[in-house]
């Protein structure tokens, strides 16, 4: 087997069983190496620590993914370890939610994979080199265990660019998916557009956050910023909302997310849908005087990496303030972040300088976080990535 050979002193995390070894950390390659091919992965003193997959044109050189030396990396090893992932989840899928993350990448220590359920269909995402070497075993292993419709791959990643991969949508298996698939979500349905949607088309870290921020929504006039297709709204219409403003910059997001009311039978008069920036759009309310009782903040990634975290906090902050400025007193906010190089400390700090500015007094009630089918593996810890917070206005 081709061999990597690591720097002195670089091997800890790796011993620790942290699944990235950095392009930096390699003193010697040990064959004619290529990209996604398995490798051995030994210390500086020739102990041999775990099996990976190399990719040479990434700064993750190699993905570790085994460390039992017993353990050979073959189409057995694939198939039990995505047998494993969706055992686990199983207990979730029932006649009121039928929409789950199957794979989690490195928390199912299949780096680079991830796999949602949408009803009788499967949406994929392959980042790594790897991952795309065994595609063929992955499809056929959740064909096995789920007997699904269809399976289709929205790997359309900037990451896909460090791998040396292109971008790649389309048909894996079975029949291509409709326009819109109905999922169940919490007992709500959806209409899921898994070709064109963002993502892999639909956010289900939210599932529980939805359902816990609508508890406080019972007779109150409610904003849902970043709408989407509607996670927050429609729960809060379920819960009792007398009203729900919902924002998106995405046409498609605000008809998909009109299309959901109507299908749900909620009471449409209630509901307005506005396709704007959602920044820009706060500011406009402000001007105008408008109040509400509860305000949803859940806005796209501003920090992919931590380099970007100082920027990033300022767009959090600024956004936050907006948000708390057309809030009076016992009014909540529910805002979120799902960049992981952003930590709960760090988005507490950054709201309490938001409310600064914004001239209100606050109480943090409740912190949100991912659901159990986005794990965070103990060696893993970037894994956590989704976090959130009810704010109260004193």
């Amino acid at each position: 087997m081709n061999k990597i050979i690591l720097n002195k002193g670089k091997d800890k995390a790796a011993w620790q069983l942290h699944p990235w070894v950095f392009s930096g950390a390699i003193q010697q390659k040990v064959g004619k190496i290529k990209s996604g091919e398995v490798v051995a992965v030994y210390n500086f003193d020739d102990e041999f620590i775990a099996y990976g997959v190399y990719n040479n044109g990434s700064r993750v050189a190699v993905r570790l993914l085994e460390w039992n030396p017993a353990n050979e990396i073959n189409e057995n090893w694939w198939r039990l370890r995505v047998q494993k992932a969706v055992n686990n989840r199983k207990h979730l899928l029932k006649a009121d939610n039928d929409t789950v993350r199957l794979i989690f990448a490195e928390a199912d220590f299949l780096p680079g994979l991830i796999a949602d359920k949408y009803a009788d269909f499967i949406s994929i995402q392959v980042h790594a080199a790897g991952v795309e070497q065994v595609k063929s075993i992955i499809v056929d292993e959740l064909v096995n265990l789920l007997s699904p419709k269809g399976i289709y791959e929205r790997s359309d990643l900037k990451s896909r660019e460090h791998e040396g991969l292109p971008d790649t949508n389309g048909l894996l298996w079975g029949e291509n998916p409709p326009e819109f698939v109905d999922i169940v979500e919490n007992g709500i349905h959806y209409k899921v557009n898994i070709v064109d949607g963002q993502k892999s088309g639909f956010y289900c870290d939210q599932r529980e956050n939805r359902y816990l921020t609508a508890q406080y929504v019972k007779g109150k006039r409610v904003l849902d910023c970043f709408c989407y297709s509607g996670g927050f709204t429609l729960n809060a219409f379920r819960e009792g909302a007398n009203e729900v403003v919902s924002v998106d910059s995405s046409a498609l997001a605000i008809e998909t997310l009109k299309s959901n009311v109507i299908h749900n039978k909620f009471d449409a008069s209630k509901h307005t849908a506005i396709q704007s920036d959602v920044n820009k759009y706060l500011r406009s309310l402000g001007e105008q005087g408008e109040k509400f009782d509860v305000i949803v903040l859940d806005p796209p990634k501003y920090a992919p990496s931590r380099s970007t975290l100082e920027k990033a906090s300022r767009a959090y902050k600024d956004l936050n303030r907006r948000g708390l400025l057309l809030l009076e007193s016992g009014g909540l906010l529910a805002t979120f972040s799902c960049s992981g190089a952003m930590d709960i400390d760090t988005f507490k700090q950054v709201i309490a300088w938001a409310a600064l500015d914004a001239g209100k007094e606050i109480q943090f009630i409740r912190q949100f976080t991912q659901p159990e089918d986005h794990p965070v593996r103990a060696s893993f810890p970037e894994g956590e990535y989704l976090k959130g917070l009810l704010v109260r206005v004193l």
